[in-house]
Parts: structure tokens; sequence; C-alpha cells
């Protein structure tokens, strides 16, 4: 038994999950202890067959009012939003504030703004439940301006922020005002501001018709441009975006109820044509903002817009992932400003953790189906392979020569998986064969909405003369899986 624990633990050590400065790293919420001293929470908390307290994470009113007792009990925040607005999950949302800490504290560029050893931080489409403004205030004292458009969404964050006296004055609410023809504010820094339309409906139906419009631009309220006042200066702005281009693909994971509006939830283009518009607006505001990031919810976006990033002319791109539970996000930062200490290019250092997206998949194909493929693929081409379904890893390891070779493309036996014929490499040569120890490294599969998967491999060894070996590995392994699964269709 205390076997078992140890690998629990080592397991749980290895994924990136909580930042260590995050409050709930350590001391995850505790459903039993909050549903005794807060008896509004304890209606929605039940006992599984394991003895363990949890609460049904389908009901809205679950999830808000969970959201609800821990900014009180642990952050002595007072907090509400109405039904059907966008509910944030507490120890996700203090991950990007602490990781935006981290960027700040890095020093990697020059702080410009003249607030001495204050920060200052926007908040893009803040919403009723002003969550960043109300984490970055209380845990960190930083003041905020946050935006945006709904009245709804107004006047609850403008509620939130009065409710909290203690933190109001360092967070203002401010109105993005969308027009015909829209001109910058006054005293903006924006010559260029497109027209956006006076009233913006993200119904299902904008949204598709929206789509014939993805490689031109977005369509939608002002973001920065016209929102960002002359003479304004801020250390860095943060924005969820509107993930989805449907209500209907915003719905597609049964298995939570965050709520959210079509504003807050969607935007014809998804969430690469918003945060494009962001990476447009940064090149006019330039050093406006030390650090303009967003977070994302596809990892293939990640790669696009950190490739627009350069050809832009940032000057420093820094990328981070956020893992809770089985879902992953990831954080996207960057600057113009003149870097003050050397960065390494990643091209020049060696991964030890390698991922790639499936996507577009039927519905019927979850995780374990393509952990049970990679467990066939490297087991018919001799490796050890341990595949756990409850943490969704397969284990593996390449112990001699035989193994090496199959895994490189010189053994035929891919049946079960693929035609070696179509995905083997020109190479005859082992991509493990310079190797005196053996090869172990771990597959893991993260769901992130039904059709869409997470496919992440990372090393086990700490050596750095293997780190090298996995990439080739982890592309053959991509392109035997998308063959496989995509073929299927």
């Amino acid at each position: 038994m205390g076997s078992n624990k140890n690998k629990k633990r080592r397991r749980t050590a290895e994924r990136p999950t909580t930042h260590p400065r995050n409050k709930y790293s350590d001391n995850p919420p505790d459903f039993a202890e909050l549903a005794s001293l807060y008896p509004s929470f304890k209606p929605f908390v039940f006992f599984g067959r394991d003895g363990r307290p949890r609460i049904d994470w389908t009901d809205f009113n679950a999830t808000r009012e969970l959201t609800r007792v821990l900014l009180l009990h642990d952050h002595r925040l007072n907090w509400w939003i109405p039904d059907g607005q966008l509910c944030p999950t507490v120890p996700n949302r203090s991950n990007y504030i602490h990781w935006i800490e981290d960027l700040l504290l890095s020093e990697i560029i020059a702080k410009t703004t003249k607030n001495g050893d204050k920060v200052r931080g926007f908040d893009i489409g803040t919403g009723a439940n002003c969550i960043y403004p109300l984490l970055g205030a209380s845990l960190l004292g930083w003041s905020f301006v946050g935006s945006d458009m709904t009245d709804v969404a107004l006047e609850w964050a403008e509620k939130n922020v009065r409710d909290n006296p203690h933190i109001s004055e360092l967070i203002e609410i401010r109105k993005v005002e969308g027009g015909e023809n829209t001109l910058p504010a006054k005293g903006s820094n924006n010559e260029a501001l497109v027209s956006t339309k006076s009233e913006i409906d993200l119904t299902e139906d904008m949204a598709r018709e929206g789509n014939a419009c993805l490689n031109t631009g977005y369509y939608g309220p002002p973001i920065l441009l016209g929102v960002v006042r002359d003479g304004e200066e801020f250390d860095f702005c943060m924005c969820n975006p509107p993930f989805f281009e449907t209500m209907k693909e915003a719905g597609l994971n049964p298995k939570t109820s965050c709520g959210g509006t079509a504003a807050e939830m969607i935007c014809p283009g998804g969430e690469k044509a918003f945060v494009t518009r962001i990476i447009e607006d940064s090149v006019t505001l330039r050093h406006t903002f030390r650090w303009y990031t967003s977070m994302l919810g596809r990892k293939s976006n990640l790669k696009l817009l950190t490739s627009k990033l350069w050809e832009v002319g940032a000057t420093v791109v820094k990328t981070t992932e956020f893992v809770q539970g089985q879902t992953s996000r990831w954080g996207l930062a960057w600057s113009f400003l003149p870097p003050v200490k050397k960065i390494l290019s990643s091209h020049v250092t060696e991964k030890s953790n390698l991922s790639f997206m499936l996507e577009g998949l039927e519905r019927k194909l979850g995780a374990i189906h393509v952990l049970q493929s990679v467990e066939a693929y490297f087991r018919d081409a001799g490796a050890l392979c341990r595949l756990n379904t409850s943490s969704f890893t397969v284990d593996i390891t390449a112990k001699d020569d035989k193994s090496d070779a199959n895994l490189k493309g010189e053994s035929q036996n891919c049946d079960g998986v693929a035609s070696c014929n179509d995905v083997r490499e020109a190479s005859g040569s082992s991509c493990l064969n310079c190797l005196s120890n053996d090869l172990s490294f771990r597959v893991s599969v993260f769901q992130q909405t039904p059709g869409t998967l997470l496919v992440k491999g990372s090393l086990q060894q700490k050596d750095g003369q293997v780190s090298g070996s996995l990439s080739p590995i982890f592309q053959r392994l991509e392109e035997v899986l998308k063959q496989k699964f995509y073929g299927e269709k």
C-alpha cells in the first residue's frame, strides 16, 4: 500500500498542476470542512463510494456556491454573480495571476511604468465575476482596470468591487463603447481602428456568418485600442478570451457547468480571432504595456499565435501550461520592450516534454481509445508498456536494440495501429541506438472537449543526453495516431 501511495505522489508531482505559490497547491479545497462552516454550501456536498466529499460539477448552483465560499473563506472576498454568467474556478484563475507575477519578477524586460513598485494591470473582458482584479488586488495589492461591454457584466463587476471596500480603490470598471464607425476614444493611441457594429449580438447565427471572415480578422467591439486612454501605462494585460465560435461548441463538455453567456463564451473566429486582434492592438500600443498576455484553450492556436508574434516583431514570447484535473489551458505572453537578459532560443535547448493535439475526432473516440493505441504501438515495437486507465497514462521503456529499431521504423510489425509503409522514415538507423541506458518516458492523454484530445510525452530520466531522442519518436507517434484515427472517420 505504501508503495502505491508513493507512486501516486510521484505521478502527481510530474504533472504541471497548480502554481507552487497558489494557495491550493498543497491544500486543495476541503469540501467537508467548507460544508460544516458554510450551511449554504452543505446541500451541494455528497460522499462518493470512496468516502470522499464531492460536488456535482454539472450543477451551476454548486460550482457558483463553491466559488463564493472559497473567495470568502480563503481570500476574505464577498462575491456573487447572477444565473447564467460565467462562473470561474478559483484555483485555476489563481494560477494565471501567479504566472503573471512570475513574469513581472523575472526582470526579463525592464520596468518602464512610472508607478514605482506599484503594479497596474488591465483585465480584458472582466465579466460579472471580476475574478482577476479581485484576486490580484487581494493577493498582491495590484491595481486594475477591468473592461467589459454588457450592462449585466458592468453592473455586477462594479457590485463585486463595492462589496469589498478594503480593495475597491484599486479596481476601476471601464465600459467598452462599441459604435458604428467607431473612432478612437478621446486621447487614444489608436489611429487605425476599424469600424465595428453598433450592437454586437453574439448569437450562433452571427458566429456561423462570421466563419466566412475568419481569415480577414476580428469583427466586434474594441479590445485594447479605443479602450486604453492616452498616457496610460500598464505592467500587463490579461484575458480569458471567448474560446468558442458557437454556443453549441461551448456546450460540448457534459462533465462541467460553469455557465457563461454568448458574449463571454463565443466570438466569430473563436479565440484565435480574438487574440489575433489583441496582437494587432499591441503592435500599435507597443510599450503601453510591459507584458501582453492571454489564456488559450487550444494548443494548436498557441503555435499559430506564437508564429504571428515573431512576425510582428515581438522581442520576447513566453508560454506556459495550466493543468487542472484532465483539463489543460495555455498561457501566452509577449512584449515589445528590449530584453535585459539573454534568452536562449527554444531551438537551442532540447525539450524533455512534447505534445500534440488530435482534433476533429468522432465523439465516440475518447482518451482511453488513444491510450490503448499508444500502448499497442509501442508494445508491438518491442518496448515494455504499463497502461494506467485511472491516470490516463502509458509508461514506456525501450529496453534493447530490437525496440529501438522498431520505434524508428525498421520493423513492419505495426498492424494494430497503422501501416508502417506510410510513416516509415527514410533513415534505417535507430533513433535510440546512440544510448547506453534505457529510454523511459510517459505518454499522457487529456480530453479538452469531445473530439479534441491532447497527447503529451515526458521523459522519466533527468539525463540531458537522452532528451533529444524523444522528439523523433513522438513525431512518429503523432503521424501514426493521426493516420489511424483520422482514417477511421
